[in-house]
């Protein structure tokens, strides 16, 4: 599978805002979280084991995000239905998106679709109080990036 295709927007640009549903009846903003630091964990797919691993540790690591006041929201092309089960499973304590209906349409906002494969890339981003991006980075579709990278943006972040 081709991730040349995926090119995240990189650091200095400001993050594209958008709406996204979080159960068939809730939606969250980007917006709705200006100043505070925000964390864009684009994931491929509910279930797969990379996946799971990745966002188990952010679960675990939210303490750490917490610190640093910063939310984290999880973002895929699963619907609603499919992140609702998979929260539960794993105990997820932090909102999954669904990117789901126009299907993919933030994650190609963020340049992270793969098309032809019907999924987002493995993209992180670390989004400044005021909406700016302040890191980004694209892993492997097998390689779960771990939090090293994430709390480094955070420490760095102007208070």
């Amino acid at each position: 599978m081709s991730q040349e295709l995926c090119s995240p927007i990189a650091a200095g640009n400001p993050a594209p805002d958008f709406t996204l549903s979080v159960t068939d009846d809730q939606k969250i903003s980007l917006s709705q979280f200006k100043g505070q630091p925000v964390i864009l964990a684009f994931y491929p797919a509910d279930w797969s084991p990379v996946c799971g691993d990745q966002m188990a540790l952010y679960n675990e690591v939210l303490p750490e995000f917490d610190k640093h006041n910063a939310a984290l929201i999880g973002v895929s092309v699963d619907g609603v239905w499919c992140h609702q089960a998979f929260a539960k499973d794993k105990n997820l304590h932090f909102p999954l998106v669904a990117d789901f209906e126009p299907k993919g349409a933030v994650s190609k906002q963020y340049g992270v679709y793969i098309d032809g494969y019907g999924i987002c890339s493995r993209a992180l981003f670390v989004i400044d109080k005021d909406g700016m991006i302040a890191w980004s980075h694209n892993s492997p579709l097998g390689v779960n990036p771990g939090a090293d990278g994430i709390l480094e943006a955070l420490e760095h972040l102007p208070k």
